[in-house]
């Protein structure tokens, strides 16, 4: 086997350098634009949901209504908009929007309250936006459940009963994200999203530009090996999206607070293996297409999509279909984004993420010998088309 030629590795990789820097958008695309995607998507894709428009319809006007009012009114989740005078008023206002929650106190509350009899309370979302439908309603049910406790409690002191505790005492810890942000899920999500998206797609530009401009005749005429051509282009596009990609960190960390807990070097070892598997993968986009549109559409088409729905990077997999669960085996993101999370949320090991090590590994291996196969075959079907041609 003909050993590695460093010397011309060394041509290649210096001359894909000289061409990024030539290439102004090219080397904005890929510096510039995974900042500014973290941005617009970091601000504008956040889950949490708070400051809740609320109207309130009491129908009592007792001091244990107005006691209730202000559970709901000093809290971060709801904001009081308006008292209404009666149920009537809500659904105007529901439907323009003014409004997503809505809490109504029953006449005789107080006297319900003291005879120890049970007063239903109403409250009502607006259910046209599920997720945040879902959440105002949980924030809703354990503010009622904890003022119901606490009524219950005085009733029972008011009796005598002062030795009387709950059956059962409840407290919830949040490990890793105390206050539920969800920037802190989504900003590794984001990474793995942007650097797959961006690399893929700026390596497919790669050997189709050579296409278009003929020097990629000149590229397999020379004593250049697939594997050499292979990695001449890659080393340049791993320096710089690693710059890329610790940018993201940085800007992560500066803008929303996510830092790294686990070990720096596993996690760029996680992004290295990442963004080779990328890399071979744009290069084998790039050698099947021959213009710059069609290799644009395909790497859109085999990133940007499954990258979003099919990697847990917004939607959990474990609550897809079996046959759903069963592609998403086959989006590397899936395994890059495990092991993100894991590394700078948990702070864990390599003893709890090996597993994505290996799948990021073999994916690397395969998508840069399935595009050294095909630079190969590339090089002698030429010839052969050749001799073909002759008269």
């Amino acid at each position: 086997m003909k050993p590695l030629s460093f010397c011309c590795l060394k041509s290649v990789i210096k001359k894909e350098f000289r061409q990024i820097r030539r290439d102004a958008r090219s080397l904005a695309f890929m510096t510039l634009l995974p900042a500014f995607m973290l941005l617009m998507f970091g601000f504008a894709l956040n889950f949490d949901v708070k400051h809740i428009p609320l109207a309130v319809v009491d129908e009592d006007g007792s001091r244990a209504s107005r006691d209730l009012i202000d559970k709901f009114r000093t809290t971060e989740y709801f904001d009081l908009k308006t008292v209404l005078p009666k149920t009537a008023a809500i659904d105007p206002l529901m439907a323009r929007e003014d409004i997503r929650a809505a809490l109504v106190i029953p006449a005789r509350f107080a006297e319900d309250l003291l005879a120890g009899r049970s007063p239903a309370v109403q409250v009502l979302v607006d259910g046209s936006n599920a997720m945040s439908g879902n959440t105002a309603a949980g924030y809703a049910g354990a503010i009622l459940q904890g003022y119901s406790q606490r009524i219950t409690l005085q009733a029972l002191a008011r009796r005598g009963l002062t030795d009387v505790v709950l059956p059962l005492a409840t407290e919830v810890r949040v490990w890793y994200n105390p206050e539920l942000r969800s920037a802190m899920f989504l900003i590794p999500g984001l990474m793995g999203f942007i650097l797959m998206v961006i690399v893929t797609v700026s390596t497919a530009f790669s050997i189709v530009r050579e296409k278009e401009r003929g020097t990629m005749d000149q590229l397999r005429v020379s004593s250049l090996r697939p594997f050499e051509l292979i990695l001449g282009k890659i080393i340049p596009y791993v320096a710089i999206s690693l710059g890329s990609a610790h940018l993201v960190l940085l800007l992560g960390r500066l803008l929303f607070g996510v830092g790294i807990r686990g070990s720096y070097l596993l996690l760029l070892l996680a992004m290295v293996l990442f963004v080779i598997g990328a890399l071979g993968q744009g290069l084998l986009i790039s050698s099947i297409t021959r213009t710059q549109q069609v290799a644009f559409l395909i790497a859109i088409l085999t990133t940007m999509l499954p990258t979003f729905i099919l990697s847990g990077f917004v939607f959990p997999i474990r609550n897809m279909p079996a046959v759903v669960r069963a592609i998403t085996y086959l989006v590397p993101a899936r395994y890059f984004l495990a092991a993100l999370r894991a590394i700078i949320l948990k702070g864990v090991g390599m003893g709890a993420v090996w597993d994505q090590f290996v799948l990021l590994a073999a994916f690397a291996g395969l998508s840069l010998g399935a595009s050294a196969v095909r630079l190969g075959k590339g090089e002698t079907e030429r010839p052969r088309r050749r001799r073909r041609e002759r008269p």
